[in-house]
């Protein structure tokens, strides 16, 4: 059965029972939104699109986290890879490109780079003479570290609108949709 937005409204289910200082975009598009698109469940709508646009809004402050250190995302993450691989540090470019989905051409450019910045070097591999081995630099490191903790404190003073009960709860409810996307995955590439 169709229900049109004033019946959802009636029922708790729009922004429309929200306080209007407390209204966000999101509720302002739903309200526009009106009757459009009859079978639209505007709470599901709501999830989606505040999850997608503090999904934009936290990418661009990571880059701007980044680029203060002359970074950007995608050095970040091999920074990161190396760091999280464990001493020595180390792995090789073709490992580097296949966690990032990224061409081995495409990892050599980033690796060019984070190299020139001083931030990893390549040696030769000691297993295989036909291979190298990336490794992150205490330069590298540092500047791991220093943009991981500065993104941390934004992060913290943003999840600071919520106390830690909120935390907790939304923590729990992300978990929840994260694992039912993980087991739809699954299933579909088994």
């Amino acid at each position: 059965m169709e229900t049109s937005a004033k019946t959802r409204a009636k029922d708790g289910m729009t922004s429309t029972t929200v306080a209007p200082e407390e209204r966000d975009h999101v509720d302002r598009f739903l309200d526009e939104l009106g009757d459009a698109v009859p079978r639209l469940d505007p709470s599901v709508e709501g999830i989606v699109d505040r999850i997608m646009g503090l999904s934009r809004r936290l990418r661009r402050m990571t880059e701007e986290t980044l680029a203060e250190r002359g970074l950007n995302l995608g050095e970040y993450k091999v920074l990161c890879f190396l760091r999280n691989s464990g001493p020595p540090y180390r792995v090789t470019p073709g490992r580097l490109a296949e966690w990032e989905e990224l061409s081995t051409g495409a990892m050599t450019n980033r690796l060019d780079r984070l190299e020139a910045a001083g931030l990893v070097r390549r040696l030769p591999d000691l297993d295989d003479r036909r291979s190298l081995q990336v490794e992150l630099t205490d330069q590298g490191h540092k500047a791991w570290q220093e943009s991981a903790m500065s993104q941390a404190v934004k992060e913290a003073v943003l999840a600071a609108a919520l106390d830690e009960p909120e935390k907790r709860r939304l923590n729990a409810l992300l978990r929840k949709l994260m694992l039912e996307f993980e087991r739809k995955e699954a299933a579909k590439d088994g």
